[in-house]
């Protein structure tokens, strides 16, 4: 009997590129976006020192070394820890931790209930932005079968929830004692660890026990990056230097410039180039010409909420980008017609934002 199977749902270039797509949610803007990463590291290193600060941090909605952070519920599972050593560190590192942060030192194991517990409390804490497990072998049991097969099915279960819930799940891991030319080489299992999962860094001292060590960040949202860190008397890891010295423009970035080259306009409509162009006529910043209309696409509802709204297409083979003040809802005379007599060739915007002040 022949099989009979679906057509693949297909979406050409033209329109893949016309199309406002939601961009990732940044727990730690630039560096933790929604998904599932992996922080590994030697023993005694500070991982799970680190882990706790971080989700702390984020439930407060702190920076975490200079950079912004989704404000939240945050889940610290924290298997290798009793409540008595988590109540110590805690003492340590803050004055006073949020009633959103929580803490669970057992849980069921990876198949056998964890992603069932895991949805029910996310369905109790419908606002939680980070899951953090430490560590992985904890969920995995004793005498596990440390194959690729199974090293990428198990993180595939626990990506599927990060993505379907748009959060953040952090596994902590350990690095091999061997050492390798690339430090992600070092992440103990097989190759699936690494490409199972969104991003991956690891913590490696300069030398054991001197305080000082190298975060280095690799993802598939994120540019590669090293975070020089110094463990302080607090035992919080503290930025000392960052090899990214000018990450790629962040959404409330490129936000912020078209706020000021709209302040003075009711529309703009031109290429990618003139609106670089633009850009750097009112704000003296660079933008990548060929980066810009992925950006405008990807903050289309930030804009949105400034009160612009914004239309890329096609016109007799160039790609223009359309900016123009929405019209409030409660203005007299406000209307939803195109401006431009873009309708059927274009993703159209709802204008329904607040006016930008004049």
């Amino acid at each position: 009997m022949n099989a009979i199977y679906q057509n693949l749902k297909t979406i050409d270039g033209a329109t893949l590129m016309n199309q406002p797509l939601r961009p990732p949610n940044f727990i730690v803007n630039s560096l933790l976006s929604q998904g599932l990463h992996i922080l590994a590291g030697s023993p005694k290193v500070g991982k799970s020192w680190l882990a706790l600060w971080l989700a702390v941090t984020v439930a407060k909605g702190e920076p975490v070394w200079g950079m912004e952070t989704r404000q939240g519920t945050t889940l610290y599972l924290c298997l290798e820890d009793s409540t008595l050593r988590i109540q110590n560190r805690l003492f340590e590192i803050t004055e006073d931790a949020p009633d959103n942060v929580h803490f669970c030192t057992e849980c069921a194991l990876l198949g056998r209930g964890l992603e069932q517990q895991l949805e029910k409390f996310l369905v109790d804490h419908p606002d939680t932005v980070l899951v953090i497990i430490d560590t992985l072998q904890m969920i995995r049991g004793n005498n596990y079968d440390n194959t690729y097969a199974n090293d990428y099915r198990d993180l595939s279960v626990l990506k599927h929830i990060a993505d379907e819930h748009r959060i953040a799940i952090l596994l902590i891991h350990h690095l091999r004692k061997e050492p390798a030319e690339d430090v992600f080489n070092r992440i103990s299992g097989t190759t699936a660890i690494s490409g199972a999962v969104d991003s991956s860094l690891t913590l490696v001292e300069e030398r054991r026990g001197c305080g000082q060590a190298t975060l280095s960040c690799i993802g598939r949202d994120i540019e590669y990056r090293e975070l020089m860190l110094e463990r302080g008397e607090d035992n919080v890891w503290e930025l000392r230097a960052d090899t990214l010295t000018r990450p790629e423009l962040a959404g409330n970035k490129i936000v912020s410039l078209l706020c000021a080259v709209m302040r003075d306009r009711e529309k703009f409509s031109g290429t990618p180039t003139e609106l670089v162009e633009l850009i750097g006529t009112v704000t003296g910043e660079t933008v990548s010409t060929k980066k810009v209309s992925g950006l405008v696409l990807q903050t289309v509802d930030a804009l949105r909420k400034n009160g612009i709204d914004a239309v890329v297409r096609r016109s007799n083979g160039k790609r223009l980008i359309e900016l123009f003040r929405a019209a409030s809802d409660d203005t007299p005379g406000a209307s939803n017609t195109d401006p431009f007599g873009t309708a059927g060739s274009a993703e159209t915007i709802t204008r329904n934002g607040p006016c930008l002040p004049r």
